[in-house]
């Protein structure tokens, strides 16, 4: 399927290319469909392409080495992600599965360091998107570390709401299918711990809970337990 040049525009990694350099970017790339459920790379497997989430949404997760999953971040339109050759690994570090019907398009490994060095712009975002992944998994560990264990979930809530949040008469939803398990990972915690929050939020008028929805009502008073000092 042809991708629109006009579509990719409004992400931030195509934005400083001219019409030349995008030709020559899609010249080399794949786009594929993603079903829901269907995974777009598995944990461990030889790292053969890279990619830019054009529609969707998709989840990255891990299992750690005592078999436990955790999921490591949420993949948004327009983010890189795949980049094995700049974390200089050879395997995908974890599972990137679609939560809905998704498009990425894809570039063959090998392509990289060409591309890199064609596309200053790119190379920064690829830097700026490891610096970010970090930052998060810093982050991730202090709260895990030092938070009481519904703070942390407020945070992990919030954090939803400020990548993927979309207005609705009730509030404001998270505009992908999510799941108590998907928070509980994020968070670092059991399901039975982010079932008995989300309930205690949902009676206290703070949020609507459904079946893998999640609607926030009143978003002050989260962030009033995400950082009760403020």
């Amino acid at each position: 399927m042809q991708i629109d040049p006009v579509t990719l525009r409004r992400f931030a990694l195509f934005r400083g290319l001219d019409d030349a350099g995008m030709a020559r970017m899609l010249a080399r790339a794949t786009s594929r469909r993603i079903a829901r459920d269907e995974a777009v790379f598995e944990q461990g497997e030889l790292a053969d392409y890279f990619y830019v989430l054009v529609e969707g949404r998709l989840m990255v997760s891990q299992v750690t080495v005592d078999g436990r999953q955790v999921i490591v971040r949420v993949v948004h339109p327009g983010d890189l992600f795949g980049i094995a050759r700049a974390l200089r690994r050879p395997d995908y570090p974890g599972t990137a599965r679609a939560v809905v019907d998704s498009r990425v398009l894809a570039w063959p490994m090998s392509e990289w360091d060409g591309v890199v060095v064609t596309n200053p712009h790119l190379a920064v975002t690829a830097m700026q998107t490891i610096g970010q992944r970090l930052d998060e998994a810093h982050t991730r560990l202090r709260e895990m570390s030092t938070q009481e264990v519904e703070r942390r979930v407020a945070h992990t809530v919030l954090r939803l709401i400020d990548a993927a949040g979309r207005p609705v008469a009730e509030g404001v939803a998270i505009d992908f299918p999510i799941s108590r398990q998907d928070i509980a990972e994020m968070a670092g915690t059991t399901l039975h711990t982010v079932s008995r929050i989300l309930s205690a939020w949902d009676e206290r008028g703070l949020v609507i809970c459904g079946r893998q929805k999640l609607t926030i009502r009143d978003r002050g008073g989260l962030e009033h337990i995400a950082e009760p000092e403020t």
